[in-house]
Formats: structure tokens, sequence, C-alpha cells
């Protein structure tokens, strides 16, 4: 072995082999003056590869010790900076020093031998030979004379792998591993190990290309068999494969909802697999129809300016001044807290006083779609829940139905008129609501129809009622209740001016330049033509009016018109009601009374004739069980006092009273007209009138208490129309007096009382203060003030 020195040219992924050649393109400068220097060494070079590719400036240790001794066979120039070389390698060799030169790199290189087989070297090159032809059989892109290899190195089983292994298209690094072996059993061993790793990828390639090619012919087969199904159903006339694929293309819309994207794959495929015709695929048709059409992602951006809301609620309405302060108080938290799972706001109050319209301005002053939804009359729980879809006609319930109208998942919808739904054979709706408004539960709203969870918890519900009794209590346990009172006449006349004559003008074709009404006209038609706690029916008259007007105008009679008080009646007609002033005059029998109605506050003359007969207590005027129970508990507390009443100790059983309440066709019912009854009985019993000016509201004890009652605003209203300055209300009642507005604070006496003794010496003309049981004996300055005042 000598040690001999070289010029020296790094390669880039290349191994070249002792007895094989290579071509390859040289650039970088060095290495071109190192091809030049090598005529001087009688073109012999050292080739060694450096360990990473990429380096442009390898030093010593970026390079592999064992390298090449190569013989330069051609050389042909492309370019100054680029050249093509044809080299054959002739001896393995060791680098032992680089020396690093201007212009290009030395190295002195010992050159090494390879050690022969001593033993079995035919049996190895029979091996390797067989391994080869293993690997040229399943690899078809590798040719190699397999007879001609064993016949030309027989006997030399290092130039035989060196030869081998210059065929495989393995990676540089395994070649150079090749190489690196002095030994050449190592050397074969580490050919044996690569070759037979390569067969072991080819099988695996192999087997995978066969799958990719039996599942490519089997969908080519699909493909041919879709395209002859597409040419019936074209002669046929079916389009379903056009359907089919429009319900992948919106299927893949819905990959970020994995649940519904499954869902509608699944029917898809079931879709394309029934024959044309086939009842049940218009059901599934139906249902991927409306799987698509509800707005799973879709969201309205909700913008809470509480000043813009606020001016929204005053521009819209007049008066309601405590709901549109609670309406603030309840976007202020939403917009501090910024919790899409929000309260259920319930509106509870007559017909007419705005409740729908207000839930239109909260929706218009966040930003939030609105959809109103009826309740009235639903007494099917699939009309919640919706219908399995297996039925004929099903269909989704109707909170899917509003969600698919509004176009978001998070709209405002309106639950109108939640009072009214009822219950039969088909189930309880109410009860199915009590999950769509539950705020813990109903972020997975299941329709029946769509057999998917759906997320309600961004939907802000609002609901109307007109009476709060009629709402189940484990439902209305899920709301927060907002009271929206009746209307006083002036708040009346404000609504009329400023919003219902301007929409009826203009609806009519008229112009306020070209009508003219004042607000004594408009008084005229409030007290005269309408009788109700909000302003439906007033607008109904104004409607009239316009009417009225509009003809005038088309038949040319008038050009412009102004409406006064006096002009009213040849535009409405006759008067519908005189304007109430109570009853003309004191009278035995008969007291006023106030009650709450699902449509507003009413007063109600309780008639009662005393006569001769065998002790029977009749009671007429459509009047419900509450209402009974509360004439006989006041003909008790009258039987308790009779000595203080001076009567008959045997009264009850000599004289029949008979109890009428007006309007028989009215249902009435409720504990709070007991003590009205009780002063009427009185009355007709002891001869004492009862006075005019003096309206009652109560529940009565059996001992004579006078317990409260609900309703006052309204029944103060009722009291208010009908002209009345005096109203006994029950003592613990007090604090409802705030609710009331000042202007009619400031036109009606309340007089609260705590017994029937008070009510008594209140409400009877005549009543003698030795008869005032309660009164004498509990010397209070109230009750004195109270009896004296009136």
């Amino acid at each position: 072995m000598a040690n001999k020195l070289y010029p020296l040219l790094t390669l880039r992924g290349l191994v070249v082999l002792p007895g094989n050649g290579m071509t390859f393109d040289v650039g970088r400068p060095k290495s071109i003056k190192a091809i030049e220097a090598a005529s001087e060494f009688g073109n012999n070079i050292f080739l060694i590869t450096q360990k990473d590719p990429d380096a442009d400036e390898p030093d010593t240790e970026a390079l592999y010790k064992i390298g090449t001794v190569c013989t330069i066979k051609q050389i042909m120039r492309f370019a100054e900076d680029r050249i093509r070389v044809v080299v054959e390698g002739v001896s393995r060799g060791e680098l032992l020093e680089l020396i690093d030169k201007i212009d290009y790199n030395e190295g002195y290189v010992k050159i090494e031998r390879t050690k022969p087989v001593k033993e079995n070297e035919e049996g190895l090159i029979k091996q390797v030979l067989n391994i080869l032809d293993e690997y040229v059989r399943i690899n078809r892109r590798i040719t190699a004379d397999i007879k001609g290899l064993a016949e030309k190195y027989r006997g030399d089983l290092s130039n035989l792998v060196y030869e081998i292994t210059n065929i495989l298209p393995v990676d540089f690094r395994d070649k150079q591993e090749v190489l690196e072996k002095s030994i050449t059993e190592d050397r074969t061993k580490v050919l044996v190990n690569c070759m037979l790793h390569e067969i072991d990828i080819l099988n695996l390639e192999n087997e995978i290309h066969e799958k990719v090619q039996s599942n490519i012919g089997r969908m080519q087969k699909e493909s041919y068999l879709r395209e002859q199904i597409k040419v019936i159903k074209a002669e046929l006339g079916d389009d379903s494969d056009n359907d089919i694929e429009e319900y992948i293309k919106k299927a893949e819309v819905l990959e970020n909802i994995p649940e519904v994207h499954e869902k509608a794959m699944k029917e898809i495929n079931r879709l394309s697999k029934m024959p044309f015709g086939f009842a049940e695929a218009t059901v599934i048709a139906n249902y991927l129809e409306t799987l698509f059409s509800i707005p799973w992602e879709e969201k309205s951006e909700e913008n809470i300016d509480l000043e813009y809301a606020e001016n929204v609620l005053n521009e819209e309405h007049y008066g309601l001044e405590m709901v549109k302060e609670r309406i603030i108080e309840y976007l202020s938290v939403r917009k501090i807290t910024d919790k899409l799972r929000s309260p259920v706001i319930c509106l509870v109050g007559p017909p007419g006083v705005g409740k729908t319209s207000i839930a239109k301005s909260i929706a218009k002053s966040i930003g939030k779609k609105y959809v109103r939804m009826s309740l009235g009359g639903i007494k099917d729980e699939a009309e919640i829940r919706g219908h399995r879809k297996t039925y004929i006609g099903a269909m989704p319930g109707r909170v899917i139905n509003a969600i698919k109208q509004a176009g978001t998942n998070n709209p405002l919808i309106l639950l109108d008129e939640i009072d009214k739904m009822g219950s039969d054979f088909k189930g309880d709706p109410t009860a199915a609501m009590l999950e769509v408004l539950d705020i813990e539960q109903n972020y997975s709203f299941r329709d029946h129809f769509l057999e998917l969870p759906f997320d309600l918890s961004e939907v802000l519900f609002v609901c109307t009622a007109n009476n709060i009794e009629g709402i189940p209590g484990p439902l209305r346990d899920r709301m927060e209740i907002i009271e929206v009172s009746s209307y006083t006449e002036e708040e009346k006349l404000q609504i009329a001016m400023r919003h219902l004559l301007p929409k009826q003008l203009m609806a009519h074709g008229l112009s306020a330049k070209t009508v003219k009404v004042d607000e004594e006209a408009m008084t005229e038609i409030i007290k005269c033509y309408t009788a109700e706690s909000g302003v439906r029916n007033l607008e109904r008259e104004i409607a009239k009016m316009c009417r009225r007007i509009a003809r005038l105008f088309a038949e040319g009679k008038q050009k412009s018109f102004k409406v006064s008080a006096s002009r009213i009646e040849k535009l409405l007609g006759t008067k519908k009601r005189i304007a109430e002033s109570g009853r003309e005059e004191d009278e035995v029998g008969v007291c006023t009374g106030l009650a709450w109605t699902s449509i507003g506050g009413v007063t109600l003359n309780i008639e009662v004739n005393v006569m001769p007969g065998s002790g029977k207590l009749e009671l007429t005027g459509h009047l419900g069980d509450v209402m009974k129970e509360s004439a006989l508990a006041a003909m008790s507390f009258i039987r308790s006092r009779m000595d203080e009443l001076n009567l008959d100790k045997d009264f009850y059983s000599k004289y029949d009273i008979h109890i009428h309440i007006p309007e028989g066709a009215t249902p009435k019912d409720g504990p709070s007209a007991g003590i009205t009854l009780a002063s009427a009985m009185v009355s007709a019993l002891t001869g004492m009138p009862c006075r005019k000016d003096v309206a009652m509201t109560g529940e009565i004890t059996l001992r004579g208490r006078v317990l409260p009652i609900g309703g006052v605003k309204e029944k103060s209203l009722a009291a208010y129309r009908l002209g009345i300055k005096n109203i006994i209300i029950p003592w613990d009642n007090i604090k409802d007096l705030d609710d009331i507005p000042e202007s009619i604070k400031k036109d009606i006496n309340f007089i609260p009382v705590k017994n029937m003794d008070e009510v008594l010496g209140t409400a009877l003309t005549g009543f003698k203060r030795e008869y005032c049981y309660g009164i004498m004996n509990t010397n209070t300055p109230r009750g004195t003030y109270l009896y004296e005042h009136i």
C-alpha cells in the first residue's frame, strides 16, 4: 500500500465505485480546477463524497474518509463555469490529509487493495445473484444480465458487489456504506441487506399498487354502470342524479358540524341507492332539503347600543316607562356579561297595549332578525317538536321553522299568546316548550323531524300573554315577567296623535297637510267610541274616519279637512258609548265592584234583592266557583254580625237573597269581589244605600278581614274611566299604588281598609258610627279619618 498525492474532487449525493464508470457535471470553481490539474497526475483524481449534499464549502469533518481513485476518460465543456466529466473507478482509497490550495484541493491518499475471499466465495456469489434476480423480477425498471454477471465475475466477489451496488437505484449513503467496508464478506452483507430491504419495500408498493388498480377497476366498472343508469334515467325523465350531486355539494359545506354532515351523507347514500319512483325517496329528499335550509352556522351580529335602544323604544312607544326601563336594564346586563344564554322575557298585559311591537323594537335595537310565532290554540305537542319524518306530510316543528324563516341561528323569536296553548290526546305543547325555554337545556334541542341537536341557546325568546295564570307554573318559572299595563286616556291621546293617526293617514293616501285633527276630536273618539285597555279599537276608529275623509276627497267634495269634536259623530256615526260617570244616585242593594280580566280592568255593578222566602241564596250572572264561595263567605260574615247590623235573628231562614251581576254572557270569577258582595248584601238587608261614587275591590274572610288582591292598576283605570272618585282597596295593597300614574292619583281618593267594618263605614250611606264595630273598637285615627273624609 502506497500513499500518493492526488487532486481532490468532492461529490454531492454521488458515489463512484471501483471498476464502474460515471458521468457527472462539475460547476464549483475549485472542482473545475481540480479536473484541469488531474492531467499532471496521469489523468487520475481522487473522488470523495461530502456528507451533506447542500454544503458549498465542506471542511475535512464534512467529508467521508473513504473514496475512489478514478481515471478521467473524457471532459466536455458546456460553458466557462460548467463541464461534464466521464470517469472510471480504479481503486478504493482512504483520505489521510486534505491540502487546501488556492485554486483547488489535493489530498494524500492511501490506496487499499481488497482482501480476497478465502472460503465459500462461489457460494456467496450465487447467493448475491439469486437475491439480485428476485430484485430484478420485482422491480421492472431495473434490467440486469444475471448470467452475464455470473460469467464475468466468476471468482471475483469484490468487483461483483461493486457492480451490483452501482446498478441499484439506492441512496448514495447505502453505496458509501458498501465502499467503506474493507473486507469483502462485510461488503457483501451490506449489499445483501440493502437488496432485501429494497425487495420488502417493492413488495409493499406492488401490493398497494395492485389494490389501487383493483379499486380503480371496480370504480371504472361502477362508473360505466352509472353512465348506463344515467342514460336509462334520462330516457325515463328521472334527473335524481343531478339532485344527489347537488346534495353532496351542500353536505360538504357542513363538514364543520360532524354530526350533521355524517347524517346528511348517510341519507344521501340511501337516496342514491333507491330506484326511480320509490316512495321513500321523496321522504328522504324532503328531509335533505329541510336539513340544508337550516342556518346551522349563519349568525347575525348582535350590537347592543343602549342609547340607540332607548331612542328606538321611545320613538315607537309612548308611555310604558317601567317596561322600557326594565328592557334597558336587561340589555345592559346582556352587554356587560356578554352571555348568550339569556333569560326569557315574558310581556304580560291586556290586548292592544303594544306587547308585540315592543318585541319588534327590541330586535331592531340590537340588530337581531325578528320572527313571530303564534301559539294561540295549539294543542299538539308535535307543533313544537315536529313530526317523525316517517309519517306522511311530516315537517319540522314551529321552532325550527322560525329559525329557517329568520335565516340565522340567533334571531329574536316572539312566542305570541303563550297563555293560549292547550292540551289534548296528542300531547301537551306547554311541556314541549319547557325544553325550548330552559337555558340549561336548549343548547341541544332535538326536533323529531331533524333527529339532530340544534343549539337554541343563542336565540332570544320573548313571550307575550294576556293572563299570567294561563301559563303553567313550571313554564312560568323559566320566564322573566314584565307587566305591560293599560293606557290612561292621556297616553291613548298621545299614542293616537303621534303614531296611529300618521300611520292611517299614510295608509289611506292622506297627509297631515290636508287633514287636520285636533286633540279634542281625538279625545272624543277615545271616550265615546272605544272602551279598552289598549289602542287596537282606537286605531280601527281612526282608520274608519280616514276612509270617510278619503271618500270626500275622491268625490271632489273636499280638498282639505279639519276634524273637530263636533264633526266626529258625522264621520263615525252615533256614539257607541256615553262618557261614563258611574251610577246616577245612591241605591240600596247595588254596589260598584272592580274586577280584572284578560282585556284589562272592568267595573261590576253587583245587585242584591231580598224577598220573603225560605232562606235560599241565588247567584246568577255566569259566576265562577270562587265568586260563589265569596258570596257564601260574605253571608257567613253578615250572620255573625246580626246584632251590630240590627238584623232579625232568623232573617237567613225567612228571606231569599238573590245576587246578580249584569252581562250574564260574560264569565266572572275570582275572590276580589268578596267585599263588594258583602256590602251589597248588607245594603239590601239594612236598607242603607251604597254610595254611587265609591268602588271597591278585596277578598273577604269569614271574620270580616280584607285580604289583598291583584290588578290594582288595571282596576283603578277602569274606575277612572267610569268617573268614580273613591276606591276602597285592601290595606296590604298600598304598595301597588306606586305603579299608578300620577294623573290618576290626583283625581282618585284611594281608601285602604283592613276589615269589613271599615268598608261598610265608607261605602254605605247612613251607616251609623255605633254600627261600625271595627272603627269603634280600634279607635285608630286612620279609621276615623276615612269615615269622616267620605
